[in-house]
């Protein structure tokens, strides 16, 4: 299955999934959110194009604890993953186009440059 809807083994399947190489794309959501009701088909359509991509849903009413992991604080919010780094972090919805873009440019952003920015920041 190319879409990953997350169960009750949330916490340790986006552990292992979340230090692995390559990209997990992360959507908090609670089902009375109109904004997120809307983004699902967007995001759902984006992960079909992507078999490579692990993308998930994380139901905010079910994983509390996971929301606060993350330090969600409103919804919906999307979050991007690579090489186990969080490269994007935003709230709210977007519209197709956008989300498209974000999913290029993550899969062509440079782990080795963003690891030696992260090195650089770690020493300032």
């Amino acid at each position: 299955e190319k879409h990953v809807l997350i169960r009750d083994d949330a916490f340790q399947y986006l552990e292992d999934a979340a230090f692995r190489d390559g990209i997990v794309i992360l959507d908090f959501w609670a089902p009375w959110c109109g904004p997120c009701k809307s983004f699902g088909p967007v995001f759902e359509a984006e992960a079909a194009k992507h078999s490579d991509i692990v993308f998930a849903k994380i139901n905010t009413e079910e994983e509390q604890d996971l929301a606060q992991h993350f330090k969600i604080r409103s919804i919906p919010t999307l979050m991007a993953l690579k090489d186990g780094i969080v490269v994007f972090h935003q709230a709210g919805a977007m519209m197709a186009s956008q989300f498209e873009q974000l999913v290029a440019a993550v899969r062509e952003l440079d782990m080795d440059k963003v690891r030696a920015d992260i090195a650089a920041q770690d020493q300032a």
